[in-house]
């Protein structure tokens, strides 16, 4: 399935209306948020979600979360753009992957914890009553789109709130993502995020 297609046509349907939905917006990073929200800003009032309770240690997690907020300051969103941050949860994440922790990157480990992010976003999305949620961790070559919008079509009919579908690096976004980032000086971190992935890119690195 073409999922920006898809994306682009609920958009199209609702400026036919003349209607900003509210969009809850589960944000990984501040670079991967840079094109999502440069794309949907337009059309949009997008209230960032920033869990993400895989990120470690927990310096790294706070320095990332800051980065997005810095970001979300300097950046002129067409309509209203905002943030809400919740508590860490790193206990949740090891205990949902627990078993899993020698999976390779890419793999069963990261669609749990896709799973456990994206369905925190779909529960507040449909609490505070958004018009969809989202993601932005289609916008990673790295990352298994079409996992991830299975995902969000399960947690859809789960929470009982839309999802917009999105392939976010169709169409040079994860490109323009970079070029975003060295605009506004964002910090690009070196791996996905959890300590997992931190210990296989450091083992890949002695190994080159």
């Amino acid at each position: 399935m073409n999922y920006n297609k898809i994306m682009e046509q609920i958009i199209a349907n609702n400026c036919d209306k003349g209607y900003i939905p509210n969009l809850l917006l589960h944000s990984c990073c501040a670079p991967c948020s840079s094109h999502v929200i440069d794309t949907l800003s337009p059309f949009f009032n997008i209230t960032v979600l920033y869990y993400n309770p895989n990120i470690e240690p927990y310096e790294e997690y706070e320095k990332r979360k800051e980065e997005e907020k810095r970001f979300l300051k300097s950046y002129k969103a067409k309509n209203k753009l905002d943030i809400l941050d919740v508590s860490y949860d790193n206990d949740l994440y090891h205990e949902t992957i627990k078993g899993l922790e020698k999976i390779k990157e890419g793999g069963e480990r990261c669609f749990k914890c896709y799973y456990l992010r994206m369905a925190k976003t779909a529960e507040m999305a449909k609490d505070n009553n958004f018009d969809y949620f989202a993601t932005t961790l289609t916008v990673s070559p790295l990352k298994n789109s079409n996992k991830i919008n299975e995902i969000g079509q399960l947690l859809s009919e789960k929470y009982d709130i839309p999802y917009l579908y999105s392939d976010f690096k169709k169409k040079e976004g994860y490109k323009h993502s970079i070029e975003m980032s060295k605009e506004y000086g964002l910090y690009r971190q070196d791996y996905c995020g959890c300590i997992y992935s931190k210990l296989e890119r450091m083992e890949k690195k002695r190994s080159d």
